[in-house]
């Protein structure tokens, strides 16, 4: 297995696996997610793949992409309440469907970890839903704790 960073030539293995994520959400919180759609437009996924601040850590079996962690680099200095701290926050995880079980996850996830020390971070932070519970226990198992924990009121 080769992880790297994502490439423009890439788009096509990583919608592949936005709208299996998509479709997590969607099966979970139809309510909130649409089905059958993809997260980002072609164009958006080329900006986000060009952006250093956000970049998309894409994993390999031979030439076919087989999971990726999108991570955005986020910094406040000088802020009002939060110290000067560097964080590498994980804004989506994904394996593969056919390929679960391989620990490719895991591989990505310690690439992402050693990534991010390379670089000064912190921490490292995502936010999982509540109805995705294979991923939460995937991360549990990478050792993450809750940081804080969002609440709703559907009205």
């Amino acid at each position: 297995m080769e992880i790297r960073r994502a490439v423009r030539s890439d788009t096509e293995g990583i919608n592949r696996l936005l709208r299996q994520v998509l479709e997590v959400h969607h099966e979970g919180r139809p309510d909130l997610f649409k089905g059958g759609v993809k997260k980002y437009t072609d164009e958006q996924l080329a900006e986000i793949i060009a952006d250093d601040k956000r970049p998309i850590f894409a994993a390999f079996d031979g030439d076919r992409l087989t999971g990726y962690a999108f991570c955005v680099l986020k910094y406040y200095p000088d802020d009002n309440i939060l110290t000067d701290i560097h964080t590498l926050y994980i804004d989506d995880l994904c394996v593969d469907e056919t390929e679960r079980g391989r620990h490719i996850g895991k591989a990505i996830f310690e690439y992402v970890l050693e990534f991010a020390r390379s670089i000064g971070c912190y921490n490292v932070t995502l936010n999982v839903w509540t109805c995705n519970e294979a991923a939460m226990r995937f991360y549990e198992a990478m050792g993450m704790k809750p940081q804080k924990i969002g609440m709703e009121t559907i009205l």
